[in-house]
C-alpha cells in the first residue's frame, strides 16, 4: 500500500511540475506588438498592453501555483521514505 501511494505521489510531482513548465512557456510565449515613436499611441496600443499583461500575469500566478503543489508533493514523498 505504501509503495502504491510513493508511486501516486511521484507521477503527482511530475504533472504538477509539467503544468508549471507549460505555464509558464505560455506566459513567455507572446511579444507585445511594439509601438513605433512615429505612430500615436491610442487607447488600442494600452488596451492590447494591459490585456498582455493580465494574461501574463494570470499564467504565471497558475505556475508559481504548480511549482508550490510539486515542491509539497515532492517533500510529502521524501517524508515517505523516512516512515519506518
Amino acid at each position: 500500500m505504501l509503495q502504491l501511494a510513493i508511486y501516486l505521489l511521484d507521477l503527482m510531482v511530475v504533472v504538477a511540475a509539467t503544468l508549471s513548465a507549460w505555464f509558464w512557456l505560455r506566459a513567455s510565449g507572446k511579444q507585445v506588438r511594439r509601438v513605433s515613436k512615429h505612430e500615436t499611441f491610442d487607447y488600442a496600443d494600452i488596451n492590447r498592453l494591459v490585456v498582455a499583461l493580465n494574461r501574463a500575469q494570470i499564467l504565471n500566478a497558475r505556475a508559481a501555483k504548480a511549482t508550490a503543489a510539486a515542491a509539497l508533493l515532492g517533500a510529502l514523498r521524501i517524508l515517505l521514505d523516512f516512515l519506518p
